[in-house]
């Protein structure tokens, strides 16, 4: 039987702000147990909880990005039940009237195109099986490098405010568990999709894209290892073509990306697996196990009505003034959609790469930085003939004729772009390649590259003119990251110093070319035999002998020039 997988996500985003939701304490991480709690997070006799502005203009801000509609009246609700580090009892949250409704987030996923078996050789939709009726939001999807990138849209139901509950600590107390308070109040953003996602890997994505979103917009931090940025996942499978859902299990307080996704594709296995033995799934709350790599039975699943919702009688209705919304949207920075638009229509970059390039808001302006670095030096080339060519951007081109007659220069505004995306392009792949993978290997956040985005467009303009070829370039990038400096011509002078100048004069050349082809006659003869590999030993040894400076495009001339 073919199946098809059925997710929703619930994720929790701490809001970044200074005090806690409904009093003043602090919500600074690490403090020492219980010394961030204060009379009103605990909801002692006697005290009213306020909420926090920042707090709401935090959920404002996240509904205008994702194009939601921001109640101008909501109600703030207890949800009753009980647990050791819930001092009050109950929750405050938000239930019939939440904050945000409606919305979406635009995902895109990589996969590799293969059908999973099931136990007895039946095809099953799993990971990226079923990806290919996912909606494509350019109407096709966007193969890179071997692989397929799929596009959708996940419909958002709602996002709410809400308190954090404390932390339950089940070390070092001796069999006993401790219990620390000082989470407890912390502003939540609760923020629900429907259920549309149909693979692990579409799930990740979701919660990569709201990840980078949240901190996009500056309101949460994203730290999952401290708890800022948590998801439960609700996964259901059915039969393919059955229009009623399946029973769902929800995997709670998942805090990293790689754990979603195992946890996903583990709980489908079993649901699968339990059905065809000819059992039934039960709606239960479930706990992923990373070093067993399975997910095990928490508690039965509560519905709505187990948690006894009411208004909180401490707490008016919340009441947001429109001016307010149109104050947050004011502020709102570029989202990553429209950055994305930007970089595939002006710098002519695959949705890949502009997908990669936005997923953090660092990211995407380092990039943008060093595509004008290298634009504001003449990089690109700008064709003769083209005056107004060195002032656009890359891939930027001009109006044409309407009549379709070609004006002056408009051959050079073609070429110009190409030549510009050409640049754009390349620039992408140092970003995307070589710098993320040095920033990712030392445990840093773009923001604190060792290499600012103007030196790295030093590098690449010599590259481009070629005074270094790509392999020097990555020593020379190397050299630069170990050996940080201030000055924008860094690559130039580690150029200098180290003598790393590419060879281009041809008659150098061509002596070291005959010098190789005298020492290796072996290749020669293989070569002229029709061994075309004998070709790439006789490129290495001319590199070796060049010490890796020679003109890589001009030896491979050389060499086909000398075997005739």
């Amino acid at each position: 039987m073919q199946w098809e997988v059925v997710i929703g996500l619930e994720t929790h985003a701490q809001l970044a702000t200074h005090s806690k939701i409904f009093s003043g304490a602090s919500t600074a991480f690490g403090a020492k147990p219980n010394t961030q709690a204060c009379a009103i997070d605990l909801a002692l006799p006697g005290v009213l909880p306020v909420a926090n502005r920042a707090a709401v203009e935090c959920a404002i801000r996240f509904g205008l990005a994702v194009g939601a509609t921001i109640a101008g009246r909501s109600v703030f609700a207890r949800k009753n039940y009980f647990y050791p580090d819930l001092p009050k009892g109950y929750q405050i949250s938000q239930y019939e009237t939440p904050v945000v409704s409606g919305g979406g987030l635009a995902v895109a996923w990589t996969t590799e195109r293969h059908i999973a078996q099931g136990r007895a050789g039946d095809s099953r939709s799993e990971e990226g099986q079923g990806d290919e009726s996912r909606p494509s939001l350019n109407g096709a999807a966007d193969r890179h490098g071997g692989v397929r990138l799929h596009e959708s849209f996940v419909k958002l139901t709602r996002a709410h405010l809400e308190e954090d509950a404390g932390k339950s600590l089940h070390e070092d107390f001796l069999g006993m568990t401790g219990i620390d308070l000082n989470r407890a109040g912390t502003p939540l953003l609760e923020i629900v999709t429907e259920p549309d996602m149909r693979s692990a890997k579409e799930a990740v994505a979701y919660a990569r894209a709201l990840h980078g979103l949240v901190v996009w917009l500056g309101i949460c931090d994203g730290n999952m290892q401290e708890g800022s940025f948590r998801c439960d996942a609700n996964v259901s499978v059915r039969p393919h073509g059955q229009a009623e859902y399946g029973t769902r299990a929800e995997i709670k307080n998942l805090n990293s990306f790689r754990f979603l996704e195992r946890a996903i594709d583990y709980e489908v296995r079993r649901q699968i697996e339990l059905i065809e033995d000819g059992g039934r799934v039960i709606q239960e709350t479930r706990l992923y196990d990373p070093d067993r790599d399975e997910t095990r039975a928490m508690r039965s699943k509560e519905d709505a009505h187990d948690y006894r919702y009411f208004p909180d009688p401490d707490l008016p209705p919340l009441v947001i003034d429109p001016a307010w919304i149109e104050q947050v949207r004011e502020s709102l920075p570029v989202l990553p959609a429209e950055m994305r638009r930007k970089f595939v229509d002006s710098y002519g970059l695959s949705g890949y790469d502009a997908t990669t390039l936005t997923a953090s808001r660092d990211l995407a302006t380092f990039y943008e930085a060093l595509v004008r670095a290298l634009d504001s030096r003449g990089a690109s080339s700008p064709a003769a003939g083209d005056p107004g060519s060195a002032s656009r951007k890359p891939g930027e081109r001009t109006a044409k004729s309407t009549e379709g007659a070609a004006k002056p220069g408009e051959a050079g505004d073609r070429n110009a772009a190409k030549s510009g995306e050409a640049v754009a392009k390349t620039a992408a792949n140092w970003v995307m390649v070589d710098l993320m993978a040095v920033v990712n290997r030392d445990g840093l956040e773009i923001a604190a590259s060792r290499v600012t985005s103007a030196q790295m467009a030093g590098l690449i303009r010599r590259i481009l003119d070629g005074t270094i070829s790509g392999k020097i370039a990555r020593d020379v990038f190397s050299a630069m990251w170990s050996e940080p400096g201030e000055s924008n011509d860094l690559a130039d002078r580690i150029i200098e110093s180290r003598g790393l100048k590419q060879i281009s004069d041809s008659g150098e050349i061509e002596r070291i070319v005959e010098r190789v082809l005298v020492a290796n006659q072996k290749s020669v003869d293989e070569f002229r035999a029709g061994k075309e590999r004998a070709f790439n030993a006789l490129v290495g040894q001319v590199m070796k002998a060049s010490k890796g400076k020679a003109n890589p495009q001009q030896v491979n001339e050389v060499l086909r020039a000398k075997l005739g």
